[in-house]
């Protein structure tokens, strides 16, 4: 039975987390502007009048485009290191379209 207590005590905290990100996410302007989200969104066939939703999308997408730009950029370094090294110390780092995939 203490168990079960425990348990609802953890929801209650995650309950409570979450409650306090989305109303930060009010106070938050997203890279991605919230008319693009509703635009994709509706789009899609999803409706929602609440603009925390459309916020904690547009930060989601924000982080996954991220993490894709970081990968390309790892893998144009480790491709650029397996090239013999010029005599120049430093050469520019360029990303093509297709690192991406």
């Amino acid at each position: 039975m203490n168990h079960n207590r425990q348990s609802n005590d953890g929801k209650h905290d995650d309950d409570s987390a979450l409650s306090d990100f989305l109303a930060s996410l009010m106070d938050y302007t997203p890279t991605i502007p919230d008319e693009l989200v509703e635009h994709y969104l509706a789009k899609s066939g999803f409706q929602c009048p609440d603009v925390r939703l459309i916020r904690l999308v547009a930060v989601a997408t924000q982080k996954f485009v991220a993490e894709v730009a970081n990968d390309a950029l790892q893998h144009c370094k480790a491709r650029q290191a397996a090239v013999v090294k010029d005599k120049r110390e430093k050469q520019q780092k360029v990303i093509s379209f297709d690192a991406c995939f």
